[in-house]
């Protein structure tokens, strides 16, 4: 299929600087690092306004004739990037492990960087190792507060001022940033990218890898918030957009609200109609739809509510009674009963006290036997014989009066012990029958209480039952009309919803211009890279911001994903280089990926880089890059070479030893 020719021949880039703008508005003109404050300087880095290139030769590229193999990686590049993020307001300059090997190596270094903001030069020194002191001076000499010890000002001075006169604080707004958030941290995190995220989405600019501590939303699984973020930069958002879609928003959790409680009332709902088809004995019958239904509720409600009405209610004179009636039998019977265990207790004691008694009368009859015919009681001789004989020893002898009134005494105590007994165990006797009865009596009234409050419960639970079910049916017909209500809130809802997302689709209409300008820079950035056929679009499309590179068709290549970043980026550049975004016209890539870019591509990046210098009056910008690969001959040299690194030996390396 042939290919479609433009009515228009392709635009070349092109760039409208500032008047009278005689530099970058943002640009670092030196890095420097010190073993500690006032010792020798480590490095002492100078940078230019325009392109400004970090080379580690490796292999054959290693032209200096030192005879030692050369080593692209491993020499300091990107640790020299996150120096000069570090300088700029990152909280961390290295993950933890190189900070701490850092530290070990100089527990008292310091790095420093003179930051030029709008003409304005301002002295930062940070620590690397122990040392606690971070100073952000402008109009400051950058060697004199490097050796010194003076006040500590933190880093937040040099973040307020960009805050204030690049950014503006509006945009930390329209960015979305939580309250107290500063927005320039965020745009550095675009503007210089983390290596590790080797340039594969447009969107990806923190790796966790980095340790660099960046906030939200500069790292994150989401993206959402750095696209809104990289909008507010771009000034490709309003605040009645942003106003819209947090209406949006709103409106989209309160649809969701809606629908879980339209879900909720349907369940209820149905359970509710279950159960009332069941008690309403309404199984068998074919029942309409609402609100027949609800009527068909109502009255089989009603019915039962009525035949529970004309059940007996129980005589509660009646029930006073019968229940007077088994009170009194019952305490008549726990009478009957104590005074039948007290009987069962004592009749055994009074029969014991008999036995005692009756084991007294042989030892009394014995003594009125013997006093009748008495026998000395100390030899034991009877008396008639002692007093014949004439024995002096005794002459004490029994009473046999008293002896026979004893006997006949304790024969009618024994006598009245047996009738006493007899009588108790008549009583026992006497009192078995009127217990059985008592517990009859008490059987009885017990029926005759249950039986009158078995009518007034069946009556009771029935009204209560047809209660229920009467209140059963009123919740039915309030979810069936909360249910309608909510469903035509939802409505309303979804329409207001539709309206909104209209409005959002009309101000992403609105911003096509600007997203028009950047496809028209990313556009000739492409064809300037790849060729003179090629082209790209860069649309912002619902929630995605979509990048799209036409070389003979629409390509999707690793080495293409990497071109769409970097000329994104670079077309940004060019933005802020006109004064059409929030952001500085500053720009820092580490070690884009030659080998999938290719190294006519990889070239041309860098002859690229060096046209826009002469664009514009001045170079108003400042582009770092880091490569391992051979840069063109002609750029290989200064002003645009700054540094040359290498990772062997040691003393080659940014830091100057190996960690």
């Amino acid at each position: 299929m042939s290919q479609q020719h433009e009515m228009f021949a392709p635009l070349k880039l092109s760039l409208t600087g500032s008047e009278g703008l005689k530099e970058p508005r943002l640009w670092v003109r030196r890095l420097a690092i010190w073993e500690a404050p006032g010792d020798q300087k480590i490095r002492d880095i100078t940078l230019r306004p325009g392109l400004n290139i970090i080379w580690s030769p490796d292999g054959s590229d290693d032209d200096s004739g030192s005879g030692v193999r050369a080593i692209g990686h491993g020499s300091g590049k990107t640790l020299f990037c996150r120096l000069l993020r570090y300088c700029l307001g990152e909280q961390r300059f290295a993950d933890e492990t190189q900070r701490e090997r850092i530290a070990v190596a100089f527990p008292n270094g310091i790095v420093g960087a003179e930051v030029m903001l709008d003409g304005v030069c301002w002295a930062v020194v940070r620590p690397l190792g122990i040392r606690r002191r971070h100073v952000a001076i402008a109009d400051g000499n950058l060697d004199e507060i490097a050796a010194g010890e003076g006040a500590t000002t933190s880093i937040d001075p040099l973040i307020e001022a960009i805050e204030q006169s690049i950014v503006t604080p509006g945009v930390a707004g329209l960015a979305r940033l939580q309250a107290g958030q500063k927005a320039w941290p965020v745009a550095l995190a675009w503007l210089t990218r983390d290596q590790e995220c080797r340039f594969d989405d447009v969107l990806d600019w923190r790796s966790p890898a980095s340790g660099s501590d960046a906030p939200l939303p500069a790292s994150g699984r989401e993206t959402g918030p750095r696209r809104e973020a990289l909008r507010a930069f771009l000034t490709a958002i309003t605040e009645e957009e942003q106003q819209a879609r947090r209406t949006e928003e709103a409106l989209r959790t309160d649809v969701a609200n809606a629908e879980r409680e339209i879900s909720y009332l349907d369940w209820d709902r149905g359970r509710r109609h279950a159960r009332l088809i069941d008690q309403l004995g309404l199984a068998d019958q074919t029942l309409p739809e609402m609100p027949l239904l609800l009527e068909v509720f109502q009255k089989a409600a009603d019915a039962q509510l009525a035949a529970a009405a004309q059940l007996p209610t129980g005589d509660l004179a009646e029930l006073g009674k019968a229940r007077k009636a088994l009170q009194d039998t019952r305490e008549e019977l726990r009478r009957t009963d104590e005074e039948r265990i007290r009987l069962d207790a004592q009749i055994p004691a009074e029969k014991q006290v008999l036995m005692l008694l009756s084991s007294e009368i042989p030892s009394l009859s014995t003594a009125a036997e013997n006093a009748a015919s008495q026998v000395c009681p100390i030899c034991e001789v009877p008396i008639d014989k002692v007093l014949a004989e004439k024995c002096g020893l005794s002459h004490k002898l029994h009473n046999e009066t008293e002896c026979r009134a004893r006997l006949a005494a304790k024969r009618q105590e024994v006598s009245d012990q047996k009738q006493k007994i007899v009588g108790l165990e008549a009583r026992l006797k006497a009192l078995q029958p009127a217990a059985a009865l008592g517990r009859q009596q008490v059987e009885q009234a017990e029926k005759r209480v249950q039986a009158i409050e078995g009518v007034r419960d069946t009556r009771a639970t029935a009204w209560q039952g047809a209660t229920r079910i009467k209140e059963g049916v009123t919740r039915f017909a309030e979810l069936s009309t909360e249910r309608d209500e909510v469903r035509k809130r939802l409505r309303g809802l979804e329409d207001k919803l539709t309206k909104e997302r209209d409005r959002l689709g009309a101000f992403r209409d609105k911003q096509g211009l600007t997203f028009g300008r950047i496809t028209e820079k990313f556009s000739a950035i492409i064809r300037r890279l790849v060729n003179e056929s090629a082209k790209g679009t860069v649309t912002l499309s619902g929630d995605r911001l979509l990048l799209t590179v036409d070389v003979d068709g629409d390509r999707r290549t690793a080495a293409i994903e990497s071109l769409k970043v970097l000329a994104f980026d670079l077309a940004c550049l060019c933005l802020s280089i006109e004064g059409a975004t929030r952001v500085p016209a500053f720009l820092v890539h580490d070690s884009p990926r030659e080998a999938d870019l290719g190294l006519s591509i990889y070239d041309e990046l860098f002859r690229l880089m060096r046209e826009l210098e002469e664009l514009t009056e001045a170079a108003a910008f400042q582009y770092i890059v880091t490569t391992t690969t051979r840069p063109p001959d002609d750029l290989r040299r200064d002003p645009w070479l700054r540094l040359t690194l290498k990772g062997a030996p040691g003393s080659e390396r940014l830091m100057a030893r190996d960690l």
